[in-house]
Formats: structure tokens, sequence, C-alpha cells
């Protein structure tokens, strides 16, 4: 079944970068929307970036466009998202998301996406 693991969480100070990562294990992840999305204690789930693995599409939060950047490897299989400048508003768990499209609109919904992985902490101080 499809797997997704998160790696490169940690703890960070102000200003501080931080690159996750996505790794895709039974299906390759050209042809998909991929997404990372983050939660915080008491706050909903929220899209942070989304982006289609065939072609240069993405979607970035308000909150996180000119410091983030979501890029693919294909021939790793493998999401990553570079986090740079980061605040102590990124401080949050997030989670790599995953579903077939043929389409590069990648919509930044939650309960569009059937594969999840199991999240990584990212605390900002």
């Amino acid at each position: 079944h499809v797997q997704l693991v998160e790696s490169g969480g940690g703890s960070v100070q102000a200003g501080g970068s931080l690159r996750l990562s996505c790794a895709a294990s039974a299906y390759a992840i050209t042809g998909h929307c991929m997404g990372w999305f983050r939660q915080a204690p008491g706050r909903q789930r929220e899209a942070v970036a989304t982006m289609y693995t065939n072609v240069d599409a993405s979607y970035y939060a308000d909150s996180v466009k000119g410091r983030f950047t979501i890029s693919s490897d294909i021939a790793k299989n493998t999401l990553y998202l570079q986090m740079n400048n980061l605040n102590p508003d990124d401080t949050a768990i997030y989670t790599c998301a995953a579903r077939s499209s043929t389409s590069p609109l990648c919509q930044p919904s939650p309960p569009d996406y059937p594969y999840w992985g199991q999240g990584t902490q990212v605390t900002v101080s």
C-alpha cells in the first residue's frame, strides 16, 4: 500500500531554515498532486503548499509565500519543503499528502487527499 514518510523536522530559532522530505513508496509520485499540510495545537489542519509533480504548478498559503518552496524529485520519489525565515507561527506538525490526478490544479483541501504520512514536528522559538 502507499506509504509516505516524512523527515527533516526539528527545533530552530526564528529566522532559521529547515528542509522537510517526504519519501513515497509503493507508487510513483509522477502524475500526482502532492502537498504539505500543517496543524498547530488547537488549530485546524491547513494547507501549506501543494504541487503537481509533472509540471511546475504549485500553490502556497499566503502566510508562507516567499519563504517556503515545495519541490519534488521524481527519480528519488520524494517531495520536499524548503522552509526559510521561520517564525514561531510556523510551529506545527507538518504532514505530506498525495492523490492521483490528471489535472495540475491541486486544490489545497485536506479531504481531497487519501494518502497521508505520519507527520514531523517543526518547532520555532
